[in-house]
């Protein structure tokens, strides 16, 4: 998530040398690939661009995988709140038995025990939700990769470039630096495929429910 950061004199100066740094790259980048660029269009060669960030977080289809996800997170955040209150109650009762007594050894035991099996459940919990996560980042991708070629098949495109799209917002000093290091400065609107790979992805996972992906121009 993005934190909001006060600029401070320093903070200012050293977005100032990236985005002259970036700049500088840039122009030299632009020298150095402007003949190829012109032999490539005379070769005939179609370039495209696509937002692979907007279609994760605006697809519909895989908005709700990741919400099935954080609702399972959301039961398991239930379930283990009563089981804190369990061990929490049974370490309570562990201090009105007498120490060393046979009651408070086997009590002591039951909250080591309660307190080893709740770190376990929580270590195997977050360990699955990590690998549901991923499975959703890889399947998805992978279908988007999918869609991508197909797209670029049938309209003959040999190169699709992934590209941010994402406004910079001032107030958010990690939305300026990932603004200035865009690696694509300026394009065409119409070589922009997100929308074509969002209505891709829309009748691979949301074939019942049409329509449910917002509009992207």
């Amino acid at each position: 998530m993005n934190q909001t950061i006060a600029f401070t004199t320093q903070g200012v100066a050293d977005v100032r040398t990236i985005v002259l740094s970036a700049i500088a790259m840039a122009m030299t980048t632009v020298s150095v690939l402007a003949p190829t660029s012109a032999s490539a269009q005379d070769a005939g060669h179609r370039i495209a661009v696509v937002d692979v960030a907007y279609i994760f977080k605006n697809n519909e289809g895989i908005k709700q995988q990741v919400k099935a996800v954080e609702d399972n997170l959301k039961s398991f955040d239930t379930e283990l709140t009563a089981k804190r209150e369990e061990l929490k109650a049974a370490a309570e009762k562990l201090k009105t038995f007498q120490p060393n007594s046979p009651e408070y050894t086997a009590q002591e035991e039951r909250v080591a025990s309660m307190e080893s099996k709740l770190r376990l459940d929580m270590a195997r919990k977050r360990k699955e939700l990590a690998d549901r996560e991923a499975k959703i980042y890889y399947d998805n991708y992978k279908l988007i990769t999918s869609g991508v070629q197909a797209i670029a098949e049938y309209h003959k495109i040999n190169l699709v470039l992934r590209y941010n799209s994402e406004d910079m917002d001032l107030a958010q000093g990690e939305s300026v630096i990932r603004g200035v290091m865009r690696n694509i400065v300026y394009h065409d609107e119409q070589l922009d495929m997100t929308g074509a790979v969002m209505s891709y992805l829309d009748k691979k996972l949301l074939a019942v429910k049409p329509g449910g992906t917002p509009n992207r121009q």
